[in-house]
């Protein structure tokens, strides 16, 4: 089972553009070399260590294609596969598998490639409480899709939309004047303020001071060391939820986890996860 980041039209649009983008109006090699009635077998397999995500989408894609076409998902979302591991078995029309072919490695490598980041990243701290946290830091157009890799590399999904929830930002105090007038402001505009929570981005230990007593449920301390981190940890936890966020990396997440932060968001996961290696490899 896998847990759909798409709902049904949503994911017929994107298969529709993804093989209009790549296909055109036909695969002119294909439908030149190959006999309409010919047929194909073929195996997608893992050529390093990865996470699968997006199999599915994968799959649905191919059935565009090929509605008449045998797939099977040996590799669900979400599961860790070694290189050389098989992860999806297809039989169907050859003409048809080539035209998908290049657009379902696409989406398995690129979300793949996310959760395999992202699992790497979960390593460094499941000896913590702490809590990996993805950000709006994707493609656009590919966010729903990108936060689900994310998922399925162990990740806690942040913000989906800017509907989800209140940040104030650096920009947002700047403009209203204190920490104190945000707050109040963003309880005054929406009553689901206080039920969604409101989280404040805090560049200083004063501002973040300031937060607390104004009503904050949540501190985004950015950019602050660990020393200072270890501080804020010291004076709020319990009163409220803590997310160290800014520059972390896989050398730095684990000494900034062990600080005893609640989350921890990292941008690179979605922003800059490098696609991993996948081939399709004809049996016949």
């Amino acid at each position: 089972m896998h847990d759909s980041p798409l709902y049904k039209e949503e994911l017929r649009h994107f298969i529709k553009s993804a093989l209009e983008e790549d296909i055109g109006r036909g695969d002119l090699t294909s439908l030149a070399i190959i006999p309409a009635d010919q047929k194909l077998s073929a195996a997608m397999v893992a050529r390093e260590n990865m996470v699968i995500a997006g199999i599915f989408i994968a799959a649905e894609l191919i059935k565009t294609c090929d509605p008449l076409a045998q797939i099977e998902i040996i590799a669900a979302d979400g599961l860790e596969v070694v290189a050389g591991s098989t992860i999806l078995k297809v039989n169907g029309n050859a003409q048809k598998l080539l035209a998908a072919e290049r657009a379902a490695l696409n989406i398995v490598q690129h979300l793949s490639g996310i959760a395999t980041l992202t699992r790497s990243y979960l390593r460094k701290i499941d000896h913590t409480d702490c809590r990996l946290l993805d950000t709006r830091k994707t493609i656009p157009g590919y966010r729903k899709i990108a936060k689900y890799a994310a998922r399925m590399g162990g990740a806690v999904n942040h913000r989906m939309r800017l509907d989800d929830g209140v940040l104030i930002k650096d920009n947002h105090i700047a403009r209203i004047g204190s920490i104190k007038a945000a707050i109040e402001a963003a309880k005054a505009y929406d009553t689901r303020a206080s039920t969604i929570g409101i989280t404040v981005e805090c560049d200083t230990l004063a501002q973040a001071e300031d937060a607390v007593e104004a009503g904050a449920d949540r501190l985004l301390l950015d950019n602050m060391n660990n020393e200072k981190l270890r501080i804020a940890v010291e004076k709020y936890k319990g009163r409220v939820k803590l997310e160290a966020s800014g520059g972390v990396t896989l050398e730095t997440i684990r000494a900034t986890a062990e600080t005893g932060v609640d989350y921890i968001s990292v941008g690179r996961i979605t922003q800059s996860a490098p696609a991993v290696d996948i081939g399709l490899d004809y049996l016949d």
